[in-house]
């Protein structure tokens, strides 16, 4: 597949010859590769507006002293005082939340805090497919039926009006906790915690729905004069949300991903543990200096633990991932770890099969040349059909809706690309729909059946009208170029603080150009290379290198040609044996080919 390749504009020279200067400390008695390393770092973080020493102290050294107070946020005075006047009039509490893991951990979350020091408590998840996203009536109902007081909801409740206003009704009070973007109409809630809202001047608004519930606990503990120390244990979940919401790793994000990594890594919830286990990546005697066989970073928890969490609810309950997070006891959490990782094989049987079926859908029917991709099988699990709409999004790179069929009801799931609005497509098709909701580059949507040919056909023309060429052809994003030269132990070392990575604190791209392959360059897997890369003009030795899914270069590297490339920096771990390596993500012939 052919791949745009982008190039970062460079910081600013003087900005990064000045950070490059005070990184560098002199009584390291530096050499001139050294100096280049550090003009390399100094311009990947200035180009992430880093340009101070003071501000890169603080990227590489997060530090939980430097979030912001919870009390700079709109209501969360009005919130904790409802908290404390419910706890100390006994009034039944209900923690409710979405069943997606921002969700459940959100969940998780807040009511282990409260339950240390309060326990009329109960939670509640909404059921994927009877009630839906969000705050429910049948929610409100078995809260009223049990009489609940108190509702503080979590990663939902920003659009809420209707479902709110029934609750008050009912003389019940809603604390909404979230981080969507309102609609025109606020909810009729006691208070409501979003930094997106208009008067909400909260130094930061990318947290996760955890996130905004950790605030919310972080400002319990102050009023309560508690020990801040004391809610360190509940940064794993937020690390996962932020892991599983995709939101970026900036500001408070990454100050919380950074220190809940480090508490999974040393000293995991039993929850935690038990999920891992079932992955197969625990120590069995925990001997080395991390409980795993490596570190675990951001890429792990969303591949490990938020498909696991999520299987839960699109199989069977979401309340099963709240009890899991929130135990405290091994067997049960290992009982219900292997409940949720039979779900999650299920769930991954029957996407794989439902994908399977789509490509062979997607090849009869010639949709490989049309610039978006809308498919329906009655047979495709509900829980399952968001995994295939990524899938094929990500690897034909179009936007896509996979639909399956119930009781006369179409049921949608859509995914975008880059430079595409699905939402905006499927908002122009909304007269012919029951309900839809989502954002730019993923969306929900569901129709009556006899209505699926007439949206099929006008979608299809509203992305064929706005789509251009480019729309549809994957970017990499490349920070810089450099010397083969310039890549060492030290750069790597330097770089791997540039963790925890996520949107807008990707892993650094590099370029280099006029590479040969050393060492015979041979296949691994089904389409993978593995080659050792040198430069033409550089007396150095060659580095190893892995390009995934670049079986396609194959015959230009084996013939000796002289190629481009980017890549990461990364280390290798292999049967014990630790190597500097580079993960290669894209190959160019070099216009002069020949040496």
């Amino acid at each position: 597949m052919n791949r745009i390749w982008k190039y970062k504009e460079s910081g600013d020279d003087e900005k990064v010859e000045k950070l490059a200067q005070g990184l560098c400390m002199p009584k390291d008695n530096p050499t001139e590769k050294d100096l280049r390393c550090y003009r390399i770092i100094a311009n990947l973080l200035v180009q992430r507006g880093i340009d101070t020493y003071d501000k890169a102290k603080d990227f590489f050294r997060p530090d939980l002293n430097k979030l912001h107070s919870p009390f700079l946020m709109e209501d969360m005075e009005r919130a904790v005082e409802r908290i404390m006047i419910a706890v100390q009039a006994k009034e039944k509490i209900m923690v409710y939340g979405d069943y997606d893991v921002d969700g459940t951990s959100a969940v998780a979350l807040v009511y282990s805090y409260l339950s240390t020091f309060y326990d009329d408590l109960r939670y509640y998840i909404p059921d994927r497919y009877e009630e839906g996203y969000g705050v429910s009536f049948k929610g409100v109902d078995e809260a009223e039926e049990e009489g609940v007081t108190l509702i503080i909801c979590l990663d939902c409740g920003i659009k809420a009006t209707e479902e709110i206003a029934y609750a008050n009704d009912k003389g019940i009070d809603f604390i909404v906790c979230d981080h969507h973007l309102p609609g025109k109409e606020l909810p009729k809630a006691y208070a409501i915690l979003d930094p997106k809202l208009d008067n909400c001047h909260y130094p930061y608004d990318e947290l996760s729905g955890c996130g905004i519930g950790f605030k919310l606990i972080q400002a319990l503990q102050q009023k309560r004069e508690k020990p801040a120390d004391d809610l360190k244990q509940y940064l794993d979940l937020v690390a996962i949300s932020i892991a599983a919401d995709v939101v970026p790793l900036t500001g408070e994000n990454r100050i919380l991903a950074y220190h809940g990594l480090r508490v999974i890594n040393h000293k995991p919830r039993v929850g935690l543990e038990a999920i891992l286990a079932c992955a197969n990546i625990l120590h069995e005697e925990g001997n080395s200096p991390f409980y795993f066989n490596r570190a675990l970073t951001i890429q792990d928890l969303s591949f490990l633990i938020g498909p696991r969490i999520n299987a839960a609810g699109r199989m069977k309950s979401a309340r099963e991932a709240v009890a899991l997070l929130k135990t405290r006891k091994k067997e049960k959490a290992e009982r219900i770890a292997e409940e949720i990782n039979e779900s999650n094989e299920d769930r991954k049987e029957k996407d794989q099969q439902a994908t399977k079926e789509a490509r062979e859908e997607i090849e009869n029917r010639g949709l490989k040349d049309k610039k978006c991709i809308v498919l329906c099988n009655e047979n495709w699990h509900q829980g399952i059909i968001g995994i295939v709409a990524s899938r094929i999004a990500e690897e034909d790179y179009k936007p896509t809706i996979i639909f399956t069929k119930s009781n006369g009801i179409m049921t949608g799931s859509a995914r975008s690309v880059k430079n595409v609005d699905i939402y905006s497509a499927i908002e122009k098709c909304r007269h012919l729909l029951t309900h839809f909701g989502g954002h730019k580059f993923a969306a929900g949507l569901s129709l009556k059946e006899d209505n699926f040919e007439e949206f099929q056909s006008l979608f299809e023309k509203e992305i064929e009208n706005n789509l251009q060429e480019e729309d549809v052809t994957p970017e990499i994003n490349i920070d810089m170029e450099i010397s083969l030269g310039d890549v060492s132990e030290k750069l790597l070392r330097i770089l791997q603080q540039f963790e925890p990575f996520g949107p807008e604190n990707n892993e650094p791209i590099f370029y280099s150009s006029e590479i040969y392959d050393a060492n015979k360059v041979r296949k691994v897997g089904r389409n993978h290379l593995k080659f050792s890369a040198i430069p033409i003009n550089e007396n150095i030795l060659p580095i190893s290198c892995i390009g995934f899914s670049l079986a396609e270069f194959y015959d230009l590297l084996y013939f000796g040609r002289k190629i481009d490339m980017c890549y990461t920096v990364e280390e290798n771990l292999w049967q014990g044996r630790r190597e500097l390596q580079l993960n290669v993500k894209d190959i160019r012939e070099s216009e002069d080919s020949n040496y």
